[in-house]
C-alpha cells in the first residue's frame, strides 16, 4: 500500500496556500500580532506567483511583474488566531485590468472552513525605469485570469 501525498483542500475559486502561524507570531495577549495576517498573506502570493514563475530575484528590471506597488490594503479581522499551528490564506482575483488588480483574500484555518480576517489589496505594475504604471505581460494576464473569482 503506497500513501498518497496529502492535497490541499478545494475551494470554489482562488488557491489555498498553507502557512504556518508560530509561537513569536502572537503578541502578549496571545493572539496572532495583527500586523502579521498581511505579512502572512503577501508570503502566500509571492508562493503562489513562483509556481507561475514570477518572483523578484534583486533585479527590478529583470523583475517585470513582479515589479509592482501597494495602492490600497484593506483588511477586516473576524476572530481572534490564539494558537501556533497549521493554517491557510485563501487567495484570488476580484479584478485584473490592465496596469492594476484588486485581490482579495482570507486568512483560514488549514481546511478554509473558518474566517479569521479577509480583505482585499490593490497592486499597480510598474515600469521598472520610469516607475510609472505599466501594462501586466501576457503570461502574468493568463496566469491571473485562472484566479478570477466569478462573477456573482
Amino acid at each position: 500500500m503506497t500513501a498518497e501525498a496529502p492535497t490541499a483542500p478545494a475551494v470554489a475559486h482562488g488557491r489555498l496556500m498553507p502557512v504556518t502561524v508560530h509561537f513569536d507570531d502572537l503578541d502578549a495577549l496571545g493572539l496572532l500580532h495583527n500586523a502579521r495576517y498581511p505579512l502572512m498573506v503577501e508570503r502566500a502570493w509571492a508562493e503562489l506567483w513562483q509556481e507561475y514563475g514570477i518572483r523578484f530575484d534583486g533585479d527590478w528590471v529583470a523583475a517585470g511583474d513582479a515589479c509592482n506597488a501597494v495602492k490600497e490594503l484593506r483588511i477586516t479581522y473576524e476572530a481572534p488566531v490564539t494558537r501556533p499551528g497549521a493554517y491557510a490564506v485563501h487567495l484570488w482575483l476580484e479584478r485584473l485590468g490592465t496596469t492594476g488588480l484588486t485581490y482579495g483574500f482570507r486568512f483560514c484555518s488549514a481546511d478554509g472552513t473558518e474566517t479569521y480576517a479577509h480583505g482585499t489589496r490593490v497592486l499597480v505594475r510598474l515600469d521598472a525605469a520610469t516607475m510609472r504604471p505599466a501594462p501586466w505581460s501576457e503570461t502574468f494576464r493568463t496566469a491571473g485570469r485562472t484566479l478570477l473569482r466569478p462573477a456573482h
